[in-house]
C-alpha cells in the first residue's frame, strides 16, 4: 500500500543533471558520469499518448493505447556556452571562448533532476535517452522594472534499445525511471552520482547484520542507544516490532525507536538511562521490503 506522502504535491525542483549517452544497443546500454546542468527554475512533462477504439457488434468493443516520446520542457536561468554546445551538439572553441552554431548533431543525453513535495520528501527522475533542441530565448530592454527572462530548453525522451529485466517476468526498453522518497523500498543515496537504470536482482533473505551492542555483550554504558543492522530495507513500521525489554520481567523499557535512511539502520533511544548491572533484551520480529521475515533477539548486561 502506498504511503500517504506520495500524494502530497509537487512544490520545488532542483538538481538538474545530464550524463552523455555513450551506447545503446540490443548488448548494453552505458552512460558518462552525470554533470550539473544548470538551475533549474521549471519543469513540464508531457508524454505523447494516442488511443484507437475498435467497433464490433454495432458498439465499442476494446480500446488500444500508445505511448510514444515524452517532451520535457525546461526552464533554467541560463547556461554557460561550453554546456550549451555540449548537449545541442556544437562546436565550442576555448581558446576563444566562443560557441559556433553549426549543423552539429545532438548526442543523446540522459535527464535527471528532482521535484521537492510539500510534505519535505522528494520524487527523483531520470530519462534515459533523448535530445536537447537549441533553447529558445527571450531579451528584453532594460527597463524601470526587472523582468528576468529564462531560457527555454526541451528534452525529448524516448525508449531504450536495450531491454532489462524488469521483474514480474517482464523485460521490456526504458524511458524513464522514477523513485519516490515516501515509497518504502526507495533510497535516493547515489541518485546523482551515475544515471540509474533497472537492475533487479535475487534479494538475499533477511538477515542481522549486526548490532550495538552485540549479542551476549556486558559493561555496556547506560546511557548509549542501541543499534540493529539488517542487510536488506525495511518497511516503515518495522520500529513497531522491535522493543528494548527487561530480560528479568519483559517489561517494556520505554524510548524512541526509528530507521534510518538506508531504511537498514534502526536505532533505540531509551527515554531514560538504563539501570547499572541489569540484563537486558533487544528484541525483532521483522519483514523487509521482499516479504522476508526474521525473529530474533539481543542480549546484553550494563556495566555495574
Amino acid at each position: 500500500m502506498a504511503n500517504e506522502g506520495e500524494y502530497k504535491s509537487k512544490i520545488g525542483l532542483d538538481s538538474l543533471y545530464v550524463a552523455e549517452v555513450t551506447a545503446d544497443s540490443a548488448a548494453a546500454y552505458t552512460a558518462g558520469s552525470p554533470a550539473w546542468l544548470a538551475p533549474a527554475a521549471e519543469a513540464s512533462l508531457e508524454p505523447a499518448t494516442s488511443f484507437a477504439i475498435q467497433y464490433a457488434d454495432d458498439q465499442p468493443y476494446d480500446v488500444a493505447t500508445a505511448e510514444g516520446e515524452t517532451k520535457i520542457a525546461l526552464k533554467i536561468t541560463g547556461l554557460d556556452l561550453l554546456r550549451l554546445a555540449f548537449i545541442t551538439g556544437k562546436v565550442f572553441d576555448a581558446s576563444t571562448g566562443r560557441m559556433y552554431d553549426n549543423g552539429g548533431v545532438a548526442p543523446f543525453m540522459a535527464l535527471g533532476f528532482r521535484s521537492k513535495k510539500s510534505n519535505g520528501s522528494y520524487r527523483y527522475y531520470w530519462f534515459l535517452k533523448g535530445k536537447f533542441d537549441m533553447p529558445k530565448e527571450a531579451i528584453a530592454t532594460l527597463a524601470d522594472k526587472p523582468d528576468p527572462k529564462t531560457l527555454d530548453l526541451t528534452f525529448t525522451a524516448i525508449r531504450t534499445v536495450e531491454q532489462w529485466s524488469l521483474g514480474g517476468g517482464v523485460t521490456d526498453s526504458v524511458k524513464r525511471v522514477v523513485g519516490d522518497t515516501d515509497t518504502d523500498a526507495f533510497v535516493a543515496t547515489g541518485w546523482f552520482t551515475q544515471v540509474q537504470v533497472p537492475g533487479v536482482a535475487t534479494p538475499s533473505a533477511l538477515a542481522l547484520s549486526s548490532s550495538v551492542p552485540t549479542d551476549g555483550a556486558s559493561n555496556i554504558s547506560i546511557t548509549a542507544n542501541q543499534t540493529l543492522t539488517f542487510n536488506n530495507a525495511l518497511p516503515s513500521d518495522a520500529v513497531n516490532h522491535i522493543v528494548l525489554i527487561l530480560a528479568s520481567d519483559a517489561s517494556v523499557v520505554a524510548g524512541t525507536i526509528t530507521l534510518d535512511a538506508t531504511k537498514k539502520i534502526v536505532t533505540i533511544d531509551p527515554t531514560s538511562s538504563l539501570t547499572n548491572a541489569v540484563s537486558y533484551i533487544i528484541t525483532y520480529a521483522v519483514t523487509d521490503i521482499y516479504g522476508s521475515t526474521l525473529k530474533g533477539a539481543v542480549n546484553f548486561t550494563t556495566v555495574a
